[in-house]
């Protein structure tokens, strides 16, 4: 989920996948929403799991995954990024149990995330997952910016299927042709496009020029490079740029970090770069951006998304979703005054 102003992306081939054997020392893991997973020879750990469970579901310090749980599909560098595929076994005793993870960066931030039996991640994908009826009336193509392994695409097709109001289009953007190629390799991104022909085009550059005729109904703005929210976020021209994408009555939600984030440059405080993302999306949105912070109640790996647009009404918001699981988050959201 990463993009840069460059245009050395043009890669024809991704590296060869390289396969090793998981490590049989035990190590425990800890992971965030978006934050490093511990992986090393020894037993170290960091941080809590950044999910959406509240701080009295999680209060309990977990020690990690035993490395026996956990199975290394793939690792490798390519181009712009540390590439790593990763299997949790179900046996595992932790909320990551039976998923499959998609890791970028040195320190290994988690950018994507599915799980064999369940559709919900109890991750903010989730919370992407709930933009579809607050879009204008008659809908319109989505953007997803910053695709990853496709885990945001694959909830809201699952989610809203062909019948379904609103059925969306989504269109993907992601900037490693690496990352599509493990996507299509170890999280069914090639299934997915056979199953939704016609409604899922993904697309290999740079997401900030993204766009389709007429304008998209709702952009998804998940932007990480080297484990940081990237820093044209932080400037209000950005903002400016993607709002013009938009048709008139769109939304954005975005995927602003927090303290759940570890960059590789130590100076890019993940909970710093947050506010500065959200100031600048405030000189562009004014009043019209809400907050939801799914590390709240005093946590240290916060994790924020903001929505644009005007104050939903909160019950149709509800009414309209697909999912009960999903309706917890709708009361969540708070105005601009609070967002910290």
């Amino acid at each position: 989920m990463m993009v840069h102003k460059n245009n050395s992306w043009r890669q024809t081939t991704p590296p060869s996948l390289r396969f090793v054997r998981p490590n049989p020392h035990l190590v425990a893991i800890r992971t965030k929403q978006r934050g490093p997973l511990g992986f090393q020879p020894q037993s170290t750990t960091t941080p809590n799991p950044n999910l959406t469970e509240t701080p009295e579901e999680n209060e309990e310090d977990d020690e990690g995954i035993p490395m026996e749980y956990v199975k290394i599909l793939a690792k490798f560098k390519s181009r712009h990024n540390y590439i790593r595929v990763l299997d949790v076994s179900r046996r595992a005793d932790h909320p990551l149990a039976g998923s499959r993870l998609l890791l970028l960066d040195r320190p290994g931030n988690i950018h994507s995330i599915s799980f064999l039996l369940r559709t919900l991640t109890s991750t903010y994908f989730d919370v992407f997952a709930t933009l579809p009826p607050l879009l204008p009336p008659g809908g319109g193509p989505i953007a997803i910016l910053g695709f990853g392994a496709g885990s945001a695409a694959r909830l809201i097709l699952s989610l809203y299927p062909d019948g379904a109001a609103p059925a969306p289009e989504i269109h993907g953007w992601e900037f490693d042709p690496s990352v599509i190629a493990v996507a299509r390799e170890f999280f069914g991104l090639s299934k997915l496009e056979r199953q939704h022909r016609g409604k899922l085009f993904v697309y290999v550059g740079d997401a900030l020029d993204a766009e389709v005729e007429g304008g998209f109904a709702g952009i998804l703005v998940d932007l990480f490079a080297r484990g940081s929210v990237i820093p044209e976020l932080q400037d209000p021209k950005t903002w400016e740029k993607l709002r013009s994408r938009l048709k008139t009555g769109g939304r954005m939600m975005v995927n602003c970090g927090g303290r759940c984030v570890e960059a590789e440059d130590p100076s890019r405080d993940g909970d710093l770069v947050r506010k500065e993302t959200l100031r600048a999306m405030r000189k562009v949105f004014a009043d019209e951006v809400f907050v939801i912070n799914l590390g709240a109640g005093g946590r240290k790996e916060d994790s924020w998304l903001a929505l644009t647009g005007p104050a939903p009404d909160v019950d149709n918001w509800k009414r309209a979703l697909p999912a009960a699981e999903l309706r917890r988050y709708v009361d969540l959201w708070t105005p601009p005054s609070n967002m910290g």
